[in-house]
C-alpha cells in the first residue's frame, strides 16, 4: 500500500469528487439550528437508538423508545451534520472521511438509519440544490453502452489481484447463501464458511435453470467465472458475457480438468442474439440504472428458448423507500459503483410479465448478504493488516473500501435493501 496520492482506485474518488459540496458558509449560517437536525433524527427513531457525544462535550441519547438497533458516535465538529442535512449518505460519508465524526462500531448506526427509513422520510438524504447536483452527477454516470464500458472498468478493473486479497477462493462477488437446503454435497465441505456458501448459491441458481437439462446456457455478467465454469461442468454449451477485460482475462486463463470451457465474451447485454435453453445473472441489473430495465428484460425475452429458464439473482430498494432513493444519489452511487440503482421488485416484476416471462419462486434472503459482507470484511482487514493489498492502493482508497463494506452491511441488516432469486419462465 501507498502513500495518499493518485493511484489505483483513484477513479473512483475521481468520479465521487464529482459529488462534493463543502460545507463551510452554510454551517456558520445555520448553526443555531444544530439540535433541530438530532431532534428530527430523534422523532424518526421509532426503534433502536444512537448515544452521541457532542462537539461541545455533552451527550444526548436519540430514540430509545423501542428495541432495536443501538450506535454510538463521537460527533466531532457541527459540520458533520450539516453535510448530512444537505447532501445526504454523500455527505455523511464525506463527514467520516474529514474525521468529522466517528464511531466504535458504525453498522449498527447504518442498519438504525435504514431500519427507520420510513419514519425518517428525507431526513438523511440531500436537499434542495444539493440534490439536484447529486441527480446530474449520477446522470452523467448513466450506462449508455460507452458508459457502461466507463463505469465497469472503475469497479470490476481494480485488478483481480486486489479482489483476490479479500473474496476467497471462489471470486465470487455476491451474496453467498447460508443454510440453504440444497446446496453442494457435503464432500465440498473442506471448503471454508464463504466459499461453501458461495457454491450453495451458484448450485441453486443452476437448479432453478434445470442445468443438468439443458443444452445452452448464457450468462450474463460473469464476474470471475466461478458460475460459467460450473454451469460448463453440467455438460451444457456456455457463453458468458462480461464488459470488464480483467474479469475476462482471469475467467480464460482458468482450467477445469476434465471439462468444457465455457465460451468468455466480451459483449454488452443489449447486443447479445442467440438462442439458449436457459439464462444466469448474478447480481448484474443493479448496474443498469432504471432507464435500461426494459433493455434488460428483452434481453432475457429474446434469447430465451420457448419454454426455457432464468434465474435472475438482484438487489432491491423496499418499495417504501424507492421513490426518494432514485430521486437523489446516495454514498454508493457517488463512490462505489457509478450509474448503479437497485431494482424496484414490483416494477421489475411486471417489465418480465409484460414479455411473456413467468415470475416464479422467489426467494429472500438479505441477511445473509449482511453476513457475506461481514466475512469480506474480516478478509479486507486482514489483508491490509498483513500488508496483502497490491501496491498501488493508498490509504484514502482502504478507508473508502471499509467504509462501503460497513455501510452495505448496515442497509442489509435494517433490512431497507434485500437480494433475491427469482425464476422467470418463457412461456
Amino acid at each position: 500500500m501507498r502513500a495518499e496520492g493518485l493511484g489505483r482506485g483513484s477513479s473512483l474518488i475521481t468520479s465521487g469528487a464529482r459529488f462534493e459540496r463543502s460545507p463551510g458558509w452554510l454551517a456558520r449560517a445555520i448553526a443555531p439550528g444544530f439540535h433541530k437536525v438530532l431532534d428530527r433524527i430523534d422523532t424518526g427513531l421509532v426503534t433502536g437508538s444512537i448515544r452521541g457525544r457532542l462537539p461541545d462535550g455533552s451527550t444526548r441519547l436519540l430514540g430509545g423508545r423501542a428495541p432495536g438497533f443501538e450506535a454510538e458516535v463521537n460527533l466531532r465538529d457541527w459540520r458533520a451534520l450539516v453535510r448530512l442535512a444537505t447532501n445526504g449518505s454523500i455527505g455523511w460519508y464525506q463527514a467520516w472521511e474529514a474525521g468529522e465524526w466517528t464511531s466504535p462500531d458504525p453498522v449498527p448506526l447504518f442498519a438504525l438509519f435504514m431500519a427507520n427509513g420510513d419514519a425518517l422520510g428525507d431526513t438523511g438524504r440531500a436537499h434542495g440544490p444539493f440534490r439536484l447536483a447529486a441527480k446530474f452527477a449520477h446522470w452523467l454516470n448513466r450506462n449508455t453502452p460507452a458508459g457502461a464500458q466507463r463505469n465497469i472498468h472503475a469497479h470490476y478493473d481494480l485488478g483481480n489481484d486486489f479482489y483476490a486479497a479479500w473474496l476467497g477462493q471462489s471470486m465470487c462477488y455476491s451474496s453467498a447463501l447460508f443454510g440453504a437446503e440444497q446446496g453442494p454435497s457435503r464432500a465440498e465441505q473442506h471448503l471454508n464458511t464463504l466459499d461453501y456458501a458461495q457454491l450453495t448459491k451458484v448450485t441453486a441458481m443452476l437448479n432453478r435453470v434445470h442445468a443438468h437439462e439443458a443444452n445452452s446456457l448464457l450468462e450474463i455478467g460473469c464476474g470471475w467465472g466461478m458460475l460459467a465454469h460450473a454451469a460448463a461442468g453440467t455438460g451444457a454449451q456456455v457463453d458468458a458475457i462480461s464488459l470488464s477485460d480483467a474479469q475476462l482475462a482471469y475467467c480464460r486463463a482458468k482450467n477445469t480438468p476434465g471439462q468444457p470451457k465455457p465460451n468468455f465474451l466480451k459483449q454488452d447485454y443489449r447486443d447479445t442474439r442467440g438462442a439458449y435453453d436457459a439464462i444466469v445473472s448474478v447480481e448484474m441489473v443493479e448496474a443498469l440504472g432504471r432507464e435500461y430495465w426494459p433493455t434488460f428484460m428483452d434481453c432475457i425475452a429474446r434469447n430465451l428458448n420457448s419454454g426455457g429458464r432464468a434465474a435472475i439473482q438482484f438487489i432491491s430498494m423496499k418499495d417504501s423507500l424507492f421513490d426518494a432513493y432514485a430521486a437523489s444519489a446516495d454514498f454508493i452511487q457517488a463512490y462505489i459503483f457509478p450509474g448503479g440503482l437497485l431494482i424496484r421488485t414490483s416494477e421489475f416484476r411486471r417489465l418480465a410479465e409484460e414479455r411473456g416471462l413467468e415470475w416464479t419462486d422467489q426467494a429472500d434472503f438479505g441477511q445473509d448478504y449482511a453476513e457475506t459482507l461481514r466475512l469480506w470484511r474480516e478478509n479486507f482487514d486482514a489483508a491490509v493488516a498483513e500488508n496483502r493489498l497490491p501496491e498501488g492502493f493508498d490509504a484514502r482508497f482502504v478507508r473508502l473500501w471499509r467504509y462501503y463494506l460497513m455501510y452495505c452491511e448496515g442497509g442489509f441488516r435494517g433490512g431497507g435493501i434485500d437480494v433475491h432469486q427469482v425464476t422467470l419462465v418463457k412461456e
